[in-house]
């Protein structure tokens, strides 16, 4: 099907039309789309044309390209969130209809390390909380989650018994977690974390790393979350100043 009556940008009609098409699911989740020789002709354009409009397309995560082997289809993340409202992974699955549950890997005292200490700046450490959680949604793992907090904020042994983090600290400082500062950092394959969650080779994870505060700008809580890019998609409302 040519698509070069239409005025815009070739390559902008081939994203629309393949997003179309697998919306229709013209091409199903995980399956393998037809070779660049085959979707030039079917629709018309150059390769060149074609790989422009397929960058573009995995770099929105709507497929993924896979070096000597084809492109493939990526599943529909089961979970959106904007990335301005801050909820817990708890609140996020519990919102999308699924039941949340936690694995337990680790609960420790460690040594702070430098990166630790300037985070927490300006409390001074002497051990730091680090726990090691595998959050599943329907017992399915979805995120892999390391959080440190300052020795003493919370109690270790009390930690199996909240599914929440955030609902731990509150409950033990009175301090209600106020807003975070976020970072999020695409991830390939991870020898630790990616055989945990189940995830192939060739799929990503998503690093949101958050450094939580109080009202009072006292910084309570360090999260890295992995979650799995197939179940997982973050967004951002970003309003004209």
């Amino acid at each position: 099907m040519a698509i070069k009556q239409d005025p815009r940008h070739l390559y902008l009609q081939v994203i629309e039309q393949l997003k179309k098409d697998i919306q229709e699911e013209v091409y199903k989740e995980r399956e393998k789309l037809p070779s660049e020789f085959q979707l030039s002709k079917r629709l018309g354009v150059s390769r060149a044309t074609l790989r422009e409009a397929l960058r573009i397309l995995e770099e929105d995560n709507l497929v993924t390209r896979r070096h000597g082997v084809g492109t493939f289809v990526n599943p529909k993340p089961m979970f959106s969130a904007g990335i301005e409202e801050l909820d817990s992974v708890t609140g996020m699955i519990t919102s999308s209809g699924m039941t949340p549950g936690t694995q337990y890997l680790s609960a420790d005292l460690v040594e702070p390390t430098e990166e630790d200490r300037e985070r927490f700046h300006p409390k001074e450490l002497h051990k730091i909380a680090k726990l090691e959680r595998v959050r599943t949604a329907d017992e399915e793992p979805v995120v892999y989650c390391v959080d440190k907090l300052p020795e003493g904020v919370i109690s270790l042994q009390d930690v199996k018994e909240k599914g929440s983090m955030f609902r731990l600290i509150e409950e033990y400082t009175q301090k209600p977690i106020a807003y975070a500062v976020t970072y999020i950092e695409p991830v390939g394959y991870h020898e630790i974390v990616s055989p945990v969650l189940n995830t192939d080779p060739e799929e990503a994870l998503l690093l949101l790393k958050q450094m939580h505060y109080t009202a009072d700008d006292e910084p309570l809580l360090l999260s890295l979350n992995y979650f799995r890019a197939d179940k997982f998609s973050f967004h951002v409302l970003r309003r004209r100043v």
